[in-house]
């Protein structure tokens, strides 16, 4: 068995949009996904793009992914890593697929001099944590994540 990760490309936008969807069922959130596969050839492939995707595929076929962006950190004057989405189906999980990806953009963070590779995790995905924990990753218990989204983003940009 081989496994192999690879930058996305152009072909690959209805793959990643299943990978989303079938992500947000796991995470009991299916409800929440208005995206498209124009909105994610846009995001990844389009004139400027601000966000990037690797493909995990095993023995060719594909099995994950990794959804991400640079970050920056005003304390430390240098850009991250933000992992936006890691996705890895049912069947391929405890192969190694998920700590290959991370390992992945772990590698494009040294190779560029990036001194962070961050990414939340639902608190109730004790699968996940486990795995996070195995791998050094640490929890950042004293933030709390703030968000603004529809009428009131609107009501927010409104204000004088």
């Amino acid at each position: 068995m081989t496994l192999s990760i690879r930058k996305a490309e152009p072909g690959d936008a209805s793959l990643i949009l299943t990978f989303i969807r079938e992500l947000a069922e796991y995470e009991r959130l299916a409800h929440e996904v208005d995206a498209t596969e124009d909105g994610i050839a846009e995001a990844l492939f389009g004139p400027q793009p601000r966000v990037f995707a690797d493909i995990a595929e095993w023995d060719g076929k594909p099995v994950g992914f990794a959804l991400w962006f640079y970050n920056f950190s005003t304390f430390r004057s240098r850009h991250g890593i933000y992992l936006e989405d890691l996705f890895v189906r049912p069947d391929f999980r405890s192969k190694g697929v998920g700590k290959a990806l991370l390992r992945h953009l772990a590698r494009r963070c040294v190779a560029e001099g990036l001194p962070r590779l961050e990414w939340w995790v639902l608190d109730w995905n004790e699968q996940a944590l486990r795995f996070y924990r195995s791998i050094g990753a640490m929890p950042m218990d004293e933030w709390t994540v703030q968000r603004v989204t529809g009428d009131n983003l609107s009501k927010l940009a409104q204000e004088s």
